[in-house]
């Protein structure tokens, strides 16, 4: 009897258990970043994502049965397929639903700047700081050149740094409204504890004063915080406009009046 090759069999096992789990293949060689990322040593290797996180994994290849038992380790019972419900009758999807959609996109296009910086966005919103530089190593040295990628190493560099006191810089600024690193050091708490409108608004008291101060660095983080908090487009019927969020739109405006005035 021929072998059945490692791939083969988990594609077998991905078919019996329909859609109980999805099955993504990785070129460690092309996408060595990547591989590192999840500690890729050896080849086949299989890691087991849930709700976006790596949970438990296995080396080499090993027998059929052995793959459903790690699998019905983590994986919950299966459930008698249902008759396929309209799209718009779906309950939402759960955070650690959305999650784990985003990580397979993540994954299974790691060269797609868009779905790397969806995962990594959501992994900082729900404070995994540690996954989400893991997730962004690979991918680190395009920041200079993909804004949302840049937005994302400035945002972790932020989560990074060291608090200061608020209180003190809040006199410093009363003590000079043209302490521009002060208002800048105010806006990055604002960043940390996930006060965007804050953080924006004290941006725009730095541009309106000194558009180029730094480098424009005040511009490049307001940049930032508008790709953070714009949400992904919703789905909507063919020829429709999807709606923009209220906050994003009057920020963007108030950025543009500043900068072209």
């Amino acid at each position: 009897m021929v072998p059945v090759k490692p791939w083969a069999l988990l594609e077998r096992v991905e078919t019996d258990y329909a859609g109980r789990f999805k099955l993504v293949k990785i070129d460690s060689d092309q996408e060595q970043q990547l591989a590192g990322a999840f500690g890729i040593r050896s080849i086949p290797t299989c890691v087991l994502l849930m709700n976006g996180q790596p949970v438990d994994g296995f080396t080499g290849a090993i027998p059929e049965g052995e793959i459903k038992a790690f699998l019905d380790k983590h994986l919950p019972a299966g459930e008698p397929e249902a008759e396929a419900a309209p799209e718009e009758d779906l309950p939402p999807a759960s955070e650690e639903d959305a999650l784990a959609a985003l990580a397979q996109a993540a994954v299974a296009e790691p060269n797609n700047d868009d779905a790397q910086f969806a995962y990594i966005r959501a992994l900082l919103l729900m404070d995994n700081l540690a996954q989400a530089k893991a997730v962004f190593e690979p991918h680190k040295t395009k920041a200079l050149a993909v804004q949302r990628l840049a937005s994302i190493a400035l945002w972790l560099e932020i989560l990074e740094g060291t608090p200061a006191d608020e209180a003190s810089l809040r006199a410093h600024i009363d003590a000079n409204k043209r302490d521009f690193a002060s208002r800048y050091a105010l806006a990055q708490q604002a960043v940390r504890a996930g006060r965007w409108t804050d953080a924006m608004d004290e941006l725009l008291e730095i541009l309106m004063r000194d558009k180029s101060w730094e480098d424009e660095r005040a511009r490049r983080l307001f940049v930032a915080v508008l790709d953070i908090i714009t949400p992904e487009p919703p789905k909507v019927a063919e020829g429709q406009t999807p709606p923009e969020d209220p906050i994003v739109v009057r920020y963007r405006r108030r950025l543009s009046s500043v900068v072209l005035s």
